[in-house]
């Protein structure tokens, strides 16, 4: 005769927050062994960053150019990891059906999400780790507050985030892949990463100092570079920019 309650393991989903690092250990590996996906967020960064720093291509103004470009290439890996990889990764796994599946799991939907953004998140600390290495190496001196640093960078990547997963949630995996791919060569052109906003002239640099990734570079270069305070101005753009592309994403995002 069968006693019930003596089983072991007791069937049932696991805790939720061991369910998210479970999930968030996937996507990092997942993310990590993807080639495509390693050379767009770290090799690139790390390839102009050293280039515009030894070679004297673009005019970065006064004082050393990895003063003024390394900030900017850290906004550009933040891009990478939670607009661009993120876009295109989430785009084809809605694309062949492992969304669908994984919402008919005991994983609820906004947990998966959340462990996409850890995974994302894990990512950046390492691009960021790498990426000051190298510019240290080249003579960086970066000044200001470590916390108003943070904050940009937190902010930043909700941003981009959000807009990864908007596009990834509503167009078509093959659009996803032209479209993400695209936004990110026109940004690191005309965002302020390695050509400074006003050689765009004076009204290309108001309107394209509305971007994102022009609010997050010109903030942590504003930091890093000058020792100024907390960038409220920048910090605003990047929280308008975050709610609106979560909101939107939340609202519009389709699974299949």
């Amino acid at each position: 005769m069968t006693i019930a309650g003596t089983y072991t393991p007791k069937p049932g989903a696991a805790p939720l927050p061991r369910m998210i690092a479970a999930q968030a250990v996937l996507e990092t590996k997942m993310l990590l062994r993807n080639g495509e996906q390693l050379l767009l967020t770290v090799v690139i960064p790390t390839l102009l960053l050293v280039l515009f720093s030894s070679v004297d291509v673009v005019d970065t103004g006064k004082g050393e150019a990895v003063d003024f470009l390394a900030p900017g290439v850290l906004a550009l890996a933040v891009m990478s990891t939670a607009f661009t990889g993120q876009a295109i990764a989430t785009g084809f796994e809605r694309r062949y059906g492992v969304l669908k599946r994984l919402a008919s799991s005991p994983l609820p939907r906004w947990a998966l999400m959340a462990a996409k953004t850890a995974s994302v998140l894990v990512t950046e600390v390492l691009q960021v780790l790498l990426l000051t290495v190298i510019a240290l190496a080249l003579g960086w001196s970066p000044h200001g507050n470590p916390a108003a640093v943070l904050l940009l960078l937190i902010l930043g990547t909700a941003a981009f985030s959000g807009l990864g997963l908007l596009m990834a949630g509503t167009l078509k995996a093959e659009a996803t892949l032209a479209a993400a791919n695209l936004v990110f060569l026109l940004l690191l052109v005309g965002g302020g990463v390695i050509v400074p906003l006003e050689k765009f002239g004076s009204a290309g640099e108001h309107v394209l100092g509305l971007l994102p990734i022009s609010a997050l570079s010109d903030g942590l270069r504003d930091v890093l570079q000058h020792g100024a305070g907390t960038p409220w101005g920048d910090l605003g753009v990047l929280a308008v920019w975050a709610v609106v592309a979560l909101a939107a994403a939340g609202k519009f995002f389709r699974w299949e």
